[in-house]
């Protein structure tokens, strides 16, 4: 399993912006792999927010935040963004990338599915 590591969670108010990095301790090369972001709210699944592909970068991105969150891969640096703007109270949760050799419906749709490696989460607050 590869161990990635997030970064850039914090505290914003309603409105803000924020971005996230998912990237790896030990150099690991993410490139061959789909990396999706996804969050969990308290008391609430973990859903899948957006996802890139490996080979050509195609992208998905959850209904909800669709227009507002983009997400992009720099493979020169082997890290995988997810830029959020127009944040809301109801993006608030601990949000995790995962890596797979997977499409993006299977990797974003199933949570819960197999995985080559996950993070240990960074956690968005949005205030009102």
């Amino acid at each position: 399993q590869v161990q990635l590591v997030e970064s850039g969670g914090g505290l914003v108010q309603d409105g803000g912006s924020l971005r996230l990095s998912c990237t790896t301790a030990s150099g690991f090369n993410l490139n061959p792999y789909a990396i999706g972001w996804f969050r969990q709210a308290p008391g609430k699944e973990r859903e899948g927010v957006s996802c890139v592909g490996s080979s050509f970068n195609a992208e998905y991105y959850t209904s909800s935040v669709k227009g507002r969150f983009t997400i992009s891969r720099d493979r020169a640096k082997n890290t995988i963004y997810l830029q959020m703007n127009s944040l809301k109270p109801e993006d608030t949760g601990t949000y995790y990338c995962a890596a797979a050799m997977r499409t993006l419906r299977e990797l974003c749709g199933d949570p819960h599915g197999a995985m080559d490696g996950w993070g240990k989460g960074t956690l968005v607050t949005v205030s009102s």
